[in-house]
Parts: C-alpha cells; sequence; structure tokens
C-alpha cells in the first residue's frame, strides 16, 4: 500500500508515457505489488512506494494534448522532485525522448528503456544505448520490465545512488519505430463486432456458469439448512425468528447471495482481470471508439464503464483518466448503467427465483440502449464532436497475462464483495425482517402503493425498491416467494430495472461527490431518477401495450375490444399446468375491478387457445 513519507525526504520520481510498464518496475525495486496493470491510466493517482532502502513516486502516465487529472497531477509531482527515472519504451523510443525529455531537463536521474524484449534480437540497438550514454553522460538501462533481472536490479540501483543531470541535448534518434501486430480487432469493417462481442463474453460466460452453478448449487444448500430452519422454526420469540426465517431472514434470502452473487463476482472479476493483464481491454477501446463518439462517450472511457460491471466506486476513481469534457459524462454513465457484480447477481437470482431466468437477455439489451441514449441526452457538444479524436498514442502489445496479476484482480473484488457487500445484506435483511415483523411494510406500501401503480407493479415492490436505492443487494427482496407470486414476467422486468438504474447505490453516490462536489452528485441523482423513471414508465407501459397486440394476433377469433382482457390472456400462457384456482388468484392480481367478474370467460378463452 501506498505510504507516505517526510517531505524532507529525497525521494525519486518515476515518468513515463501510459503503459510503458512504470508501475511494474516500481514493484520490481520496491517488492511493493502495484495495482496497475496491462491497461492505459489503470495508474490514477501519485503514490509513494517504501521498499527495500528506497523511496519511489509512480505518478500517472502523461498523455500529451490532454487535459486529463491525472496528466495534471504527474506534472505537478515531477515539479517537486529533483530526481528522476525516466521510463521510455524501447518500440517508440525516438518520440518518447522527443516528448519528455524536455520535461526533465535540468533534474538529476537515469533513463530506463521498456520492452527491450521487442527490440533486442536486432544486433545495432546496443550500440544506440552506448552512444546515448556517451554523448549525454547519463545511465541508459534497457530492460523488460514484467521480467527485470537480479543484475539489472542491482544496476539501476547503483545507478540512482549517483545520478547525473540531463542535459539539454536530447540523444541522436534510434531511427526505428515497432508497431504490435494487426489482429482482427483492427479490421476496418469487421474489428467493431469482435469488439463488441469479446466485451458482452464476460457478462455472457457469468449468466452462463451462475445458471449452471446454481443449478447444482442450491438444490444442496437448500438441504443443508433444511434441518437447520426446521430447528429454528421452534424458536418462541416471533422477532427473532422473523430475522432468521421469516420472509426476508438471513436464512431465507442469504443462499440466493451465495449460490448466485458470488459465482458472478468471482468469474466477472477473472474475466475482467484477463482482459486487463494482456492489454485486450486497450485493443477493444481503439476498435469501439467511432461507435460511441456519437453518445459523448470515447473508447477510453468504455474501459471504465466496463469495470464498473465488476464495482462501481474503483471506476469512478478511475475516470480521474478522462478528458475533462468527457468525464462528467463517464460519470453519470457509470451510474446508471454499469450493473455492478453485486448488482449483477442479484438481478440473476431474481429471475432464476421466478423461473424467467431468459429475463436477463432483455434486461441486458434495455439497460445497454437506454445508457447510450441517456449519455447521448447529457453529453456536451464537445464531447461528441468529431474533431475530438481518441487520444491514444499508439496500440498495445498483446502480452500473456499472468496468474499472480489475474487474481490481484479478482482477490481485490473478493474482498470488496466480503468486507463491503455481505455486511450491507445482512444489515438490510435484518432491517426488512424488522420492519415486515412490525408491519410497517404494510402501512408503507400502502402509502407508496399509487407510486408503483404507476409502473404497473404492486405494492410489495415498494421496499426492494427502496433499499436497492441504497445498496443494490436490496434487489434480492423481489426475489421473496410472495412478492415474486404477485408478479409478471413482464412486471420483474419492470421491478428490477427501477430498482437497479433508479439511484446509485449509496457507497457510489459518497464517491462521486468526493471526486467532483456534492452539488454535482446530487444533480446527477436527481437527472438520473428522472431518465430512470420516463425508460421504466415506457418498459412497463410499453411492453403491456405490445403484449396486448400480439395477443389480438394469436387470438383473433376471440379477439375483445377491450386490452385487458387480451393481456390476461397472454399472461396465462405461463399458468398452464397449475390449478384452476391458482389461475383465478394470479389473474385477479393484474386485471381491472370492473373485469374481475369475467375472469372465468377470460380464463377459458386462454386455456382454450
Amino acid at each position: 500500500m501506498p505510504l507516505l513519507i517526510p517531505p524532507a525526504q529525497r525521494s525519486i520520481v518515476v515518468i513515463g508515457k501510459e503503459n510503458t510498464g512504470k508501475s511494474q518496475l516500481v514493484a520490481s525495486l520496491t517488492g511493493c505489488l502495484p495495482y496497475s496493470i496491462n491497461f492505459r491510466g489503470s495508474t490514477i493517482a501519485c503514490d509513494t512506494y517504501v521498499g527495500d532502502g528506497l523511496t519511489v513516486v509512480d505518478i500517472p502516465g502523461i498523455l500529451y494534448r490532454s487535459d486529463r487529472v491525472t496528466t495534471q497531477a504527474a506534472l505537478a509531482q515531477l515539479k517537486t522532485h529533483d530526481t528522476v527515472l525516466l521510463v521510455i519504451k524501447a518500440t517508440h523510443v525516438d518520440e518518447d525522448l522527443a516528448d519528455l525529455w524536455p520535461l526533465v531537463v535540468g533534474k538529476r536521474g537515469i533513463v530506463v528503456v521498456t520492452f527491450w524484449d521487442k527490440v533486442s534480437h536486432a544486433g545495432f540497438t546496443q550500440q544506440i544505448v552506448q552512444c546515448w550514454e556517451q554523448t549525454s553522460n547519463l545511465a541508459f538501462i534497457p530492460i523488460d520490465a514484467r521480467h527485470l533481472t537480479l543484475g539489472q536490479h542491482h544496476e539501476i540501483r547503483a545507478a540512482l545512488q549517483d545520478p547525473a543531470v540531463f542535459p539539454q541535448r536530447q540523444p541522436i534518434p534510434a531511427g526505428w519505430r515497432i508497431e504490435p501486430r494487426p489482429t482482427v480487432l483492427e479490421h476496418p469493417q469487421f474489428g467493431w463486432l469482435v469488439a463488441l462481442i469479446l466485451l458482452l463474453l464476460p457478462t455472457l460466460l457469468a449468466v452462463w456458469f451462475a445458471n449452471s452453478f446454481a443449478a447444482v448449487a442450491d438444490p444442496l444448500v437448500q438441504t443443508l439448512i433444511k434441518p437447520l430452519i426446521d430447528v429454528l422454526a421452534d424458536i418462541p420469540l416471533s422477532l427473532p425468528k422473523a430475522m432468521l426465517i421469516g420472509r426476508y431472514g438471513l436464512l431465507t434470502m442469504g443462499p440466493l447471495l451465495w449460490v448466485w452473487a458470488v459465482p458472478t463476482v468471482i468469474l466477472y472479476a477473472l474475466c475482467l482481470g484477463t482482459y486487463k493483464a494482456s492489454g485486450l481491454v486497450e485493443r477493444i477501446t481503439v476498435a469501439l471508439h467511432p461507435l460511441l463518439r456519437p453518445f459523448g462517450l470515447s473508447g477510453r472511457d468504455l474501459v471504465r464503464v466496463v469495470m464498473g460491471f465488476g464495482c462501481n466506486v474503483p471506476a469512478v476513481i478511475s475516470t480521474r483518466a478522462c478528458s475533462s469534457c468527457a468525464r462528467k459524462t463517464c460519470i453519470s454513465a457509470i451510474a446508471f448503467g454499469s450493473a455492478c457484480s453485486y448488482q449483477f447477481g442479484a438481478t440473476l437470482a431474481v429471475f432464476s427465483a421466478a423461473h424467467w431466468p431468459s429475463l436477463v437477455i432483455p434486461y441486458l439489451g434495455y439497460l445497454t440502449l437506454t445508457t447510450l441514449i441517456y449519455t447521448r441526452l447529457i453529453a456536451p457538444k464537445s464531447a461528441r464532436s468529431l474533431h475530438n479524436p481518441l487520444m491514444i498514442e499508439h496500440r498495445t502489445f498483446l502480452e500473456r497475462p499472468r496468474l499472480a496479476t489475474i487474481w490481484r484482480e479478482t482477490q481485490g473484488t473478493l474482498h470488496q464483495f466480503l468486507t463491503n457487500a455481505i455486511p450491507i445484506f445482512v444489515a438490510i435483511t435484518l432491517i426488512a425482517s424488522i420492519l415486515d415483523e412490525l408491519s410497517l411494510l404494510t402501512a408503507a406500501a400502502s402509502i407508496i402503493h399509487p407510486l408503483m401503480r404507476i409502473f404497473r407493479l404492486p405494492p410489495e415492490a415498494a421496499l426492494p425498491m427502496i433499499l436497492a436505492s441504497i445498496r443494490k443487494d436490496g434487489l434480492l427482496l423481489f426475489a421473496e416467494t410472495e412478492t415474486l407470486s404477485t408478479l409478471t414476467p413482464l412486471q420483474i422486468l419492470t421491478g428490477v430495472y427501477l430498482a437497479g438504474v433508479l439511484l446509485p447505490c449509496l457507497v457510489t453516490a459518497l464517491t462521486i461527490a468526493q471526486e467532483q462536489s456534492l452539488r454535482f452528485a446530487l444533480a446527477l441523482m436527481g437527472r438520473q431518477a428522472i431518465a430512470a423513471t420516463c425508460f421504466s414508465l415506457i418498459l412497463a407501459w410499453g411492453g403491456y401495450w405490445c403484449s396486448g397486440a400480439f395477443a389480438s394476433e394469436v387470438f383473433p377469433s376471440t379477439a375483445s375490444s377491450d386490452l385487458s382482457q387480451l393481456h390476461a390472456r397472454t399472461e396465462l400462457s405461463r399458468l398452464r399446468g397449475r390449478t384452476e384456482t391458482d389461475a383465478n388468484t394470479e389473474i385477479a392480481s393484474f386485471l381491472p375491478h370492473k373485469f374481475l367478474g369475467l375472469r372465468q370467460n377470460c380464463i377459458a378463452v386462454g386455456w382454450s387457445a
């Protein structure tokens, strides 16, 4: 972890462009593991590391012609330090020297040339390095930062003991430039499609794995906890019993968290860590940039939105690497459309508990569509301009991801889940159980009932809606048996969507206020609530009318002029196999009162069809 040092203590600042291996070099020199991995802008703060008798300041990569917060912070740090470790990339050494050399003139330091394994096969390269050392009187040390040898480690440390002054005159040009081999992602016609598939692949894998795992694990978990539930059923006190095995009790809702949310969190973290460590995220960024620019986002911003599917908080913090004209739009897109692992896992659990796991497909489609529309409406004109190019120096080399790096990414996500999500989930279930036992939920539902009816939702949807606005794990309360029994598939989809996008969770909102301002956070929440309300109304009533139109085509011989009866027939298609009594009970939940007398006729028509 970064450590604070006294201001008077001499330190070494590491400067270089993005994705040159600075953080990996710092890790090798100090023995401290960096968070940064193989995608641009992963270092978003100026961190000080103390290790093995060396104090090193790792600053974010400098991106020229950029007004990013991270670039400004890096340049500010450079002014306050007199000893510099300049890191340049061997594949683009002439460009890096031309851009960075003026910043370090007059300071003391050394030069480390990373990615040397990409050019070391050329025999004249070592001669160039020797020429640079002779003309500048500086130490130039070529290395592969991912595999730093013991000899190179000692050479760097020895050179830092007696650093020379950077002269005014720049080294002679090397005369080479090495670009990574293009892949199918760079194909002019199909690259964007491949990038989109790769972007959606982790989500699809998470859905498939969660369904497969739950099919095996859920019966086992239910069998294991059944004896405990039978024992707790004999507790004489009603409140402790409700908190443990009631409608919202820990043992009632807990299996949904562990069977669905945890596997989703783990698998998504593994996939995202692999993408980052391999450099694949950067290639996807470039391929999708032309598609995102009309919506006020860049390919770089997309990386942050994708990170939000792991956890919104680090994704919001990482927007420091975004340009100033797009940063607020990117934060808004994360808060609205990045369904974090906890929210996504809870969503899958609700759909599965309702026996409609396929609802995840329209859910993700509608979430993506509305997020793009939302960002398009709020993005400034400067962010949507065709003259606003993607600021990336060159393509990233694809690397074989290291298991240690992938595990570090997964470990960080799991740590956040265990220390943040689970305690809050426990608190939500306990509070809900207490309110339910005291009949306060019924009273609150009667007050909020008119608001729920606007979205064609029953009063039971009020509590999950409120708790999900505080923490997305509150979505799991939709999976309560009595709540699900009152909901149709369209109502489940509407309720889960509205609860997920109505407001950012409390932790995300506080992070946004800290990164920007309280005023911006409050304005974002109000704007997001209005957009979520409008989109949810379109989903609820648009789906209702569309289902009625579909029913009129499927049952033309029994068509009625009343849309309510047509909608009733479509809803009854999922009731086959149940008793007529169960069907009567469910159909009453969505038919208007004036048509309750026609239930039997509607049911007969539905089954005859």
